[in-house]
C-alpha cells in the first residue's frame, strides 16, 4: 500500500517544507537541519577519543560502522543535508508506591522508542522517496552520531551531562537523523545555555562525569542496569539507590527540566515508572519478558533485571526484602546469587 503524501504537499513545494509538513503529521515535535560538511560528521574525533579511553565499556556496537559514522556519504555518496528530528517524553513521575519498588528512567516508561520512532521515520522516508528525494537515516541503533548532528543543526545544545537540551523544553528527547540528497537551508547552532551551572555533574551518584561533557559509561547507573551483562562493581552498588533500570538524576536536577511539558501521546505514557522488585525476582523468565514486550525493559534480560532488583533491595533497608532475597540466593543464577548475597549482607539477613 502506498502511503499518502504529506498533508498540504503539492508539486513545486520545496523539500524542506515537505519534510517539515510530513514530520509534523507523523508526530515529530522538533526538526532542525544541518549541512553535511566536507570533513563529515561533527565531533567525530572526540567520539573516537572517547572510545579509545574505553569509556563505552562493553558497548562494542558503538565502535562498529565507524566509516559511516564518520561520514554518512560513505553509505550514500550524494547526501548533502542532515535533518534532525525529535519527540519528547517528559512526563511527570507517578506517585511513589513505596514498599519494595524500584525506579525506571523516563525514556523506558512506555513503548520502545526504537520501534516508536523507527516506524515514523520509515513512513517519512517512503514519502520522500515518492517525491524523488533520496535519503537514509535512523536512530541510535544505526551508525549515526545523532547528538553531534543535533548540536550542529541547533536542535538544542549539548549540556554538561552530554544530553541534548532544548531551552525552555528540556532534555527528555528521543532523537532521529535523516540524511537527504538535497542542500536544505541549514539552521544555526545554539549557544551554550549551561553557563556556570554544574548541578548535573555534582548530583551524579556514581561520579560518572570526569568533566563537563565527558561521560565514563563504566561508572554510569544506566550503563550497569541496562547494557552491562556482568556483575555490578561493588563500590558502585550502594550509590544506585532505587534505580532498577536506567537513571535520570542528571536530568532531574537540570534547571531546563524544571517544568515538564508532559506530552499526552499514548505510546509515551508512564506505564512502567515503578517496578515491583519481588515480582522481578519471582516471575518466570518467559512471563517476565512477555510482560515487558515492546518496551526497553527487556534489554537486560531476566537475570539482568533480577540483578538490578537485588541491588535496589539492598539499598532500601527494608527487612521485608530478606525472604525474597534468600529465595533468589538459593535458586537464582550465579549472577543473581552474588547480588542477592550482597543485598542480604546489607540487610543483616
Amino acid at each position: 500500500m502506498v502511503p499518502p503524501v504529506a498533508p498540504g504537499y503539492a508539486p513545486g513545494v520545496d523539500t524542506r517544507t515537505l519534510i517539515e509538513t510530513t514530520a509534523a503529521s507523523l508526530g515529530f515535535v522538533h526538526l532542525r537541519v544541518a549541512a553535511i560538511p566536507p570533513e563529515g560528521t561533527p565531533r567525530m574525533q572526540a567520539y573516537l577519543a572517547w572510545l579509545a579511553r574505553g569509556h563505552h565499556g562493553e558497548m562494542d556496537y558503538l565502535a562498529r560502522g565507524a566509516d559511516v559514522r564518520a561520514d554518512p556519504r560513505r553509505r550514500e555518496p550524494d547526501l548533502r543535508s542532515a535533518v534532525v528530528l525529535a519527540l519528547e517524553h517528559h512526563h511527570r513521575r507517578p506517585p511513589d508506591p513505596g514498599g519494595l519498588t524500584g525506579k525506571v528512567a523516563r525514556y523506558a516508561w512506555g513503548r520502545d522508542y526504537h520501534n516508536l520512532i523507527g516506524k515514523r521515520l520509515r513512513k517519512l522516508r517512503r514519502r520522500l522517496h515518492e517525491a524523488g528525494v533520496a535519503n537514509w537515516g535512523g536512530v541510535d541503533t544505526a551508525p549515526i552520531l545523532e547528538r553531534a548532528w543535533a548540536e550542529a543543526a541547533g536542535l538544542g545544545f549539548t549540556g554538561k551531562s552530554c544530553v541534548q537540551i532544548v531551552p525552555a523544553r528540556g532534555s527528555y528527547l528521543l532523537l532521529a537523523v535523516l540524511f537527504v540528497d538535497q542542500a536544505l537551508t541549514p539552521d544555526a547552532p545554539l549557544r551554550d545555555h549551561c553557563g556556570r551551572c554544574t548541578r548535573c555533574l555534582v548530583a551524579c551518584p556514581t561520579q560518572a562525569f570526569p568533566g563537563p561533557r565527558q561521560l565514563d559509561a563504566t561508572r554510569c547507573i544506566a550503563y550497569w542496569t541496562i547494557e552491562a551483562k556482568g556483575a555490578i562493581p561493588l563500590p558502585l552498588r550502594a550509590s544506585f539507590g532505587r534505580w532498577v533500570f536506567g537513571c535520570d538524576v542528571c536530568q532531574e536536577v537540570c534547571p531546563h527540566n524544571a517544568r515538564p511539558p508532559d506530552p499526552d501521546e499514548d505510546d509515551l505514557l508512564p506505564r512502567h515508572a515503578w517496578l515491583d522488585l519481588v515480582r522481578l525476582l519471582e516471575e518466570p523468565d518467559d512471563a517476565l519478558m512477555q510482560r515487558f514486550l515492546g518496551t526497553p525493559l527487556r534489554r537486560p534480560g531476566p537475570d539482568g533485571l533480577r540483578r538490578n532488583a537485588c541491588v535496589v533491595m539492598g539499598n532500601l533497608g527494608d527487612a521485608a526484602a530478606i525472604p525474597p532475597l534468600r529465595a533468589a540466593w538459593q535458586r537464582g543464577s550465579p549472577l543473581v546469587q552474588e547480588h542477592a548475597a550482597w543485598a542480604l549482607a546489607r540487610l543483616g539477613g
